[in-house]
């Protein structure tokens, strides 16, 4: 069955070579530095997509003999180059109209670039809602690194429609380079939010404290059968969520009773905590145990 994600994945492909397409042609033939910037931003976009693209897919794959964890921290890698390419686009974008703000510029006819705008900002909108939707069923972070690129375009979008809007209004074509300069800095602070999503899980990072409290509930389902637990770990790969902790077992259970609690268990966190690899230590009640949780 196709995975969910790659269709998603190839949806904002499609959609960002439109708007590179239709940007870069309006933003020359109207003059706009701002309408230009969005370009440059989607074509930046487009390249993320393409990572996106491909660490989905990558990320599917199976454990083989070099990745036997799998492969599902190709997508927090997507996340944090994306996040970088974004960084880059911001520079560029601010760069350029700092230099128009500096030394001027003529903008032409400002029909073109409201249409396109306009058009990028619902198409934007659109799909940043279906890409955002796939990340959240699915768990993941490359659909939801550029969910957040597209939203953020959506909101550059509109902000550069009615700055060209502002100007067709006044006459005065420095709202467009101001405008641009705008731009950049809502693209900054999207890049520097998505590096901290994106790259904190490489550095193997806990769980959040909501999936933490659902994994210890499950375990208290099962208190009566076991004598207590310590040593409980987690981190976080991609959409993945690994976790492990040693069970203290009554001293009357037999190896397959034991086997078939710990089981139960993992099956249990898998259904309350979605994608998640469980893996229990099992200790005789002997040896000292540590305390809960």
């Amino acid at each position: 069955m196709k995975d969910e994600r790659v269709t998603a994945a190839w949806v904002s492909v499609g959609s960002n070579a439109l708007l590179v397409i239709s940007k870069l042609t309006a933003g020359v033939f109207v003059g706009s530095v701002s309408i230009i910037s969005e370009a440059i931003h989607s074509a930046n976009d487009l390249l993320a997509s393409f990572i996106a693209l491909f660490a989905v897919k990558t990320s599917s794959k199976p454990p083989d003999k070099e990745h036997p964890f799998g492969h599902a921290k190709v997508e927090n890698i997507s996340g944090t180059v994306e996040a970088l390419l974004i960084f880059l686009a911001a520079f560029l974008i601010i760069k350029e109209a700092v230099d128009r703000l500096l030394h001027g510029a003529e903008i032409q006819t400002l029909g073109w670039g409201l249409g396109v705008m306009g058009f990028s900002a619902l198409l934007n909108l659109g799909v940043s809602q279906y890409l955002m939707y796939v990340a959240r069923k699915t768990d993941s972070i490359a659909l939801e690194a550029d969910a957040m690129h597209l939203r953020t375009d959506v909101y550059t979008s509109a902000g550069v429609f009615v700055g060209l809007l502002a100007i067709k209004l006044t006459g005065y074509t420095i709202i467009d380079p101001i405008a641009a300069i705008l731009v950049g800095m809502l693209i900054l602070k999207a890049a520097y939010d998505l590096t901290r999503k994106a790259f904190m899980p490489l550095m193997d990072t806990a769980l959040t404290d909501d999936e933490i409290d659902c994994i210890k509930a499950v375990l208290d389902e099962y208190a009566a059968e076991y004598v207590s637990y310590h040593d409980m770990r987690t981190r976080r790969a991609g959409r993945e969520c690994h976790v492990d902790l040693h069970l203290v077992a009554r001293p009357e259970m037999s190896i397959k009773e034991v086997h078939d609690l710990c089981d139960q268990i993992e099956k249990r966190i898998n259904d309350k905590v979605p994608y998640s690899y469980v893996l229990i230590h099992a200790e005789p009640d002997e040896e000292k145990a540590g305390e809960p949780g």
